[in-house]
């Protein structure tokens, strides 16, 4: 089954209001009239699907190339300034005190690799990481290898995409762009001996890695439609045009290079969101060709690593949905016969990454909707687990660059912990604090309460949650409160230490993460649970945690704000729908709000591969139940929150013109005096602004908001918190 679209001709061209209640502009409570947004020429544009044909009145605002749309982004923007006005010195209030929490002049742990330390550093003052390194020891000299200001300068959209140095440390291949794009990347090269750039320029790549000739390095492209789908092999000066390596062809898979942590072997893996296929090349004949692992089949997922005398398999199939690791041997790898269980499967653990040494595997896995690192001696079998101290915390598993180390490294934080770095030696058996992330302007983790909660969902679930406030907070339920949550693609939402959240908690607010399904906090099966014809689970959870937190007298609908960006945006935009009396503010990031549109459209970026997501619209099941929940196919004629709504012209993940055209039709159809803005970056893309202050300056502005509809404005501090 096929879907089309026909843009109707020009004089079909109609006007429609695209304005908050009243022509003039809206009149807000404790501010003046406003110059509301202009209106909008709207195209309508027929969509034919399943034999019905549906009209989208804002279609228009899809080109951005059309200066009326762009003329009509500015206006928005102009609006919202105009709407913020008064908000100006709680703005600048809020940004002081996000930017006092920041360390300006600060560096990260070095990391050895290759006998070099590498580590980044920022500057007082300055927006971007400077990338540097020294040679054996710490006390050497520092070389910079990228200073990220220089390189940003006079731009105003920049964003890194990280560095490989060559195997003889001679030669920097680094990426990056002025787009904010985070799926694009110009790469260039550096001589580190003579701080030359070569002339070397691949546009448009993904990801790159290095094969061991000092002289080859393997990228991916993207097609139009932004998937990641040939691998190129450059080598430094030709001037022949780069060989096509590997071309995928369904358009279900993506393809990515890596290389072995012994330096061995490289390997793609091309994937899908239920299955993949790994190739592998010898890294010392890079002018060789790439051979299948083992054949792709439905619904089997697996990765590869190397060991010296085996290899190290991330294995997934529908009876073991968290994961196992196996392992096969250098020869007769590809039958499947020849490969053992390195663990007993545990089905109630779900085993995300594996790391391999030359005497013990790293585990980074999940278990009660806690994350753990676990590690197995390959002499002994003896596995042992890596304590820490709190109820409720999260980890980044940092690993270590050498293959025949004995120790990691990894990041532990809670809500009420700032990030520390630890090395872990895994023949003590025991933890070394290396750095905790510096709060200038003072905390006292004390101050604090960190509570695990569990709501209990519709269909009787219980979902857990963790929530965050001061401590001598008061459960009357007169507390602001505000709800996070993503519930998308397996990414759990981790409690992670957020500095700028302190703002609002330091406010009386009761900060809680939701842990609904669509994430994989509790296994496999919870994010299952909440994708494809499942996927309403993930509403009907978030709205089931904010109604405990009003049960539990945390706080009351007229002061909830819920906040959540891109697919956590569609989260936002249902909730919006279903149950707009329960937030008094709705905080919409990048949001994937037209649903249906969206997932027609094979053109669009992700597109295709999100159909193992979402659903396959071109099939009447998926269709129609996507339909039923899609944000901006469900806006009615009622009352909904005070909402602010944002976007970023260069979005290549969620298109620009989906917040757009949502505020558009939530400017015509909502039946409230409450304020709705929509805010487009016009320099950037997903992220939003790409230097760190930039991004002080926007988060600024979004709590300015929050606390501005809540009538917080005067700045007031723990007036509900005792002591």
């Amino acid at each position: 089954m096929t879907r089309f679209a026909l843009m109707l001709p020009a004089l079909l061209l109609i006007l429609v209001s695209c304005q908050e209640t009243t022509p003039s502009g809206e009149k807000i409570t404790g501010q003046s009239d406003f110059e509301a947004p202009p209106s909008a020429k709207i195209q309508p544009s027929t969509f034919e699907e399943h034999g019905s044909t549906r009209v989208d009145p804002y279609y228009w605002l899809k080109d951005k190339t059309n200066p009326e749309v762009i003329t009509y982004l500015n206006s928005e923007n102009a609006y919202a300034d105009q709407v913020m006005a008064e908000t100006k010195d709680l703005q600048e209030t809020l940004f002081q005190e996000l930017k006092g929490r920041i360390k300006e002049d600060d560096s990260s742990v070095p990391q050895l690799r290759n006998g070099y330390y590498y580590y980044s550093r920022t500057e007082t003052g300055q927006q971007y990481p400077v990338y540097c390194r020294k040679k054996g020891s710490l006390d050497a000299p520092e070389e910079i290898l990228i200073d990220g200001n220089a390189l940003a300068d006079g731009q105003t959209a920049f964003i890194f995409g990280g560095y490989e140095v060559s195997p003889d440390n001679n030669i920097l291949a680094f990426a990056y762009n002025y787009t904010g794009s985070y799926v694009e990347f110009d790469i260039r090269f550096k001589n580190l001996s003579t701080g030359e750039l070569l002339p070397d320029n691949i546009s448009a790549s993904s990801n790159f890695e290095w094969a061991n000739d000092n002289k080859t390095l393997f990228y991916g492209m993207n097609n139009a439609a932004l998937r990641p789908w040939r691998i190129f092999r450059h080598t430094l000066g030709a001037a022949a045009e780069d060989p096509l390596v590997y071309e995928e062809l369904d358009d279900l898979f993506s393809v990515y290079v890596y290389k072995s942590k012994t330096g061995d072997y490289l390997f793609l893996n091309t994937y899908s969101f239920t299955s993949s296929e790994t190739r592998y090349l010898n890294a010392n004949q890079p002018e060789g060709a790439f051979q299948v692992f083992r054949p792709r089949e439905k619904d089997v997922d697996y990765t590869v690593a190397h060991h010296k005398d085996k290899f190290i398999i991330l294995y997934k199939d529908p009876q073991h949905k968290n994961r196992k690791v196996m392992e096969a041997p250098l020869s007769g790898f590809s039958d499947k016969k020849n490969w053992k269980d390195v663990l007993p499967y545990d089905p109630e653990v779900l085993i995300q990454s594996v790391d391999v040494f030359a005497d013990y595997l790293v585990l980074s896995a999940r278990s009660g909707g806690l994350e753990e690192l676990r590690y197995l001696s390959l002499s002994s079998g003896k596995t042992e687990k890596v304590s820490f101290p709190e109820p409720v915390y999260t980890l980044n598993y940092n690993g270590s660059g050498d293959y025949t180390a004995t120790g990691f490294r990894y990041t532990y934080a809670s809500l009420n912990r700032p990030p520390t770095t630890f090395d872990y030696d895994m023949i003590a058996g025991s933890s070394e604090k290396l750095k905790e992330q510096e709060i200038p302007s003072g905390f006292n983790p004390d101050d604090y309460v960190v509570e695990r909660l569990w709501a209990t969902a519709p269909d009787g679930v219980k979902v857990p949650m963790a929530v965050f406030y001061r401590k001598g907070l008061q459960k009357d339920g007169n507390n602001p409160a505000y709800i996070y949550s993503y519930g998308s693609y397996g990414s759990s939402t981790d409690a992670w230490f957020r500095s700028d959240i302190i703002s609002l908690v330091d406010r009386g607010f009761v900060y809680a993460i939701a842990q609904i399904r669509g994430g994989s906090e509790l296994g496999e099966e919870w994010y299952e649970q909440g994708k494809l014809l499942n996927k309403k689970n993930t509403f009907t959870d978030f709205i089931a945690c904010t109604e405990h937190l009003v049960q539990e007298k945390f706080t009351s609908p007229e002061l909830i704000t819920a906040n959540g960006g891109s697919a956590g945006g569609l989260l936002m935009g249902v909730v919006a729908n279903m149950r707009p009396d329960l937030y008094r503010v709705i905080v919409a990031d990048v949001p994937f709000v037209d649903v249906i549109n969206t997932m027609l459209d094979e053109n669009l970026p992700l597109t295709t591969q999100e159909w193992e997501q979402w659903g396959d619209p071109r099939v009447k099941e998926y269709y129609d139940y996507m339909l039923s929940y899609s944000p901006y196919d469900n806006i009615e004629a009622k009352d909904y929150p005070n909402m602010l709504i944002t976007g970023g012209l260069n979005d290549s993940q969620v298109l620009f013109h989906e917040p757009a055209k949502y505020a558009a039709r939530l400017r015509a159809n909502k039946t409230d005096n409450n304020v709705l803005l929509l805010r487009t970056n016009m320099e950037s893309g997903h992220g939003g602004a790409t230097g760190r202050f930039d991004r002080l300056r926007e988060t600024a502005f979004e709590f300015g908001f929050i606390l501005d509809r809540l009538g917080m404005k005067a700045a007031r501090k723990k007036e509900n918190i005792k002591g």
